[in-house]
């Protein structure tokens, strides 16, 4: 007996698989980043989806497909959040993977088919830049930041690291791409193998090169940084007292500076100057100033901010760094009137934190200049490298991720330090409240051991410092630049390319050979 079925049910069954293939294989790239840390990954994980949108009947569905694909990999590289934005975090995956439907759009017009083999080359360059156009939107604060972004799963890489150094992350997204690209035509396309290839000694002969070329920071002595991380103690007071204990400890261990965690004191010290007092006499028994980190309402203006504080012997110094980005839901609601019922469904923010208005680099006693962060401005490469322009020479991060302890996210956090330190030519401290903290030196390379998120301890790195200027401090975002360059080329050479062909519809005029006459007119 046959079942009848409505004219569009196969149709309709195909296209469904079809979108949990897109949803699945943009969501295989996120296996790249801690804490699988399969780095290696990254460099064949985009080929099934560049071939599943190459191979779109339509552009419309090729841009279904990218949207598909780059939902996928914002849930997967954001999945920890589903905590605290609960069914939330599908609608902004969702929403964020929008950005990839012109990708998609892109990918089918430079891939699709049968191209030539110019343009297969071209390809190589036009699907990476379109893909770190995606990154540099999505990386804007108010989309939620840049997060999880492709070239970041290289952080634990020298030759990667040494890309950043010269082109930031988004040097080493574009080759990441650009190899996933040239990998996927050499599967499907027989007469652009040998060109593939080609492409493929390129990339490691412009990586081995950089490698070469690339400017190494001249050393410029060291700093002993202690780094305090309490654990996971819901209770402030009980949190406080045991951040004493750690710091007390170290005294007689010769640090230049110790550093507490994110929102590791919840009241204001000007409107409390007993725990500045009890911070200021620990500076004193460990012989260093004490960075903490303040999360309170201000007691000289209005609303709840989290700062940076220098506390020294006599005090805070005055020396004071409030945050400037904050983290969507997390600390403040985007358009609060309307997605304010984001509360009610998750852990997002009762009320919005304020901002701060300028990056702040602060000076020890020893002369020493530091650079602090707050949290996922670590993530930003445009914040570190105005920091070390301004004269850091320590970049300190202050970080919590106690409420996804058990999550990639630890991880992945910790892990960006690596790439601000090789981006700078400055080293970096990654330093939480309930871990992981992390050391990184002026080339990226990991200083010690990390302090797992189940460590009630303290650390003290040896930190080297540096001089000198990378090529990414010196010219900045210049690989993103290249890419809009190589976007609008793209661009112009396909739109010429649709001006000298015959508009549709309109068929030439038959041509008339030497043996035709012309019909003579009858009488």
């Amino acid at each position: 007996m046959r079942i009848p079925v409505g004219r569009h049910g196969p149709r309709l069954s195909s296209a469904w698989w079809r979108g949990a293939a897109a949803l699945l294989a943009g969501a295989l790239p996120a296996l790249a980043f801690p804490a699988p840390a399969l780095w290696w990954l990254a460099y064949g994980a985009l080929v099934p989806l560049l071939l599943l949108v190459r191979s779109a009947g339509s552009a419309r569905r090729a841009a279904l497909d990218g949207w598909l694909g780059g939902t996928g990999f914002m849930l997967a590289v954001h999945h920890w959040l589903l905590p605290s934005l609960s069914v939330f975090i599908v609608v902004l995956a969702g929403l964020l993977g929008l950005l990839w439907a012109p990708w998609g759009v892109l990918v089918r017009s430079a891939m699709g088919g049968r191209p030539s083999v110019p343009r297969a080359l071209a390809a190589v360059a036009v699907v990476p830049s379109g893909w770190l156009v995606v990154e540099l939107c999505r990386s804007w604060q108010g989309l939620g930041g840049p997060w999880g972004l492709l070239g970041a799963s290289q952080w634990e890489v020298p030759f990667a690291l040494r890309l950043a150094s010269v082109g930031g992350v988004w040097l080493v997204s574009l080759l990441v791409v650009a190899v996933n690209t040239a990998v996927a035509l050499l599967v499907v396309l027989r007469p652009a193998r040998l060109a593939m290839v080609s492409a493929l000694v390129v990339c490691a002969l412009a990586a081995g090169g950089v490698w070469m070329w690339a400017p190494h920071m001249k050393g410029d002595g060291r700093i002993r940084v202690a780094v305090v991380q309490p654990g996971v103690i819901e209770n402030g007071d009980a949190r406080f007292a045991r951040g004493e204990v750690l710091t007390r400890a170290l005294a007689g261990q010769h640090v230049d500076l110790v550093v507490w965690g994110e929102s590791s004191v919840g009241q204001d010290l000007a409107a409390r100057p007993d725990l500045a007092a009890r911070i200021a006499k620990l500076s004193t028994e460990v012989g260093a100033d004490v960075l903490v980190n303040v999360d309170a309402r201000r007691s000289d203006k209005p609303g709840i901010f989290k700062s940076s504080v220098l506390v020294g012997p006599h005090g805070p110094t005055g020396q004071r760094y409030d945050k400037m980005r904050l983290v969507p839901f997390g600390e403040y609601i985007p358009a609060r009137s309307l997605l304010g019922w984001a509360t009610s469904v998750g852990k997002a923010a009762d009320e919005d934190r304020r901002r701060g208005t300028t990056p702040v680099v602060m000076t020890l006693p020893d002369g020493a200049r530091l650079g602090p962060l707050v949290c996922f401005e670590s993530a930003f490469p445009d914040m570190s490298r105005h920091l070390v322009r301004g004269g850091a020479q320590l970049l300190i991060a202050q970080s919590s991720t106690s409420s996804f302890q058990d999550t990639w996210a630890p991880a992945q956090h910790a892990s960006l330090a690596a790439l601000r330190a090789a981006e700078t030519g400055r080293p970096m401290v990654h330093a939480t409240l309930t871990g992981i903290s992390a050391a990184y030196g002026p080339d990226g390379a990991r200083i010690g051991a990390w302090l797992p998120t189940s460590a009630s301890t303290s650390a003290v790195y040896d930190v080297p410092l540096a001089t000198g200027t990378t090529p990414y401090v010196r010219l900045g975002d210049w690989a993103v630049h290249a890419a809009l360059v190589a976007l609008g080329a793209y661009g112009a050479a396909e739109g010429a390319r649709a001006l000298r062909k015959p508009a549709p519809g309109l068929p030439a005029p038959p041509s008339r050979t030497a043996r035709e006459s012309p019909a003579r007119p009858v009488r």
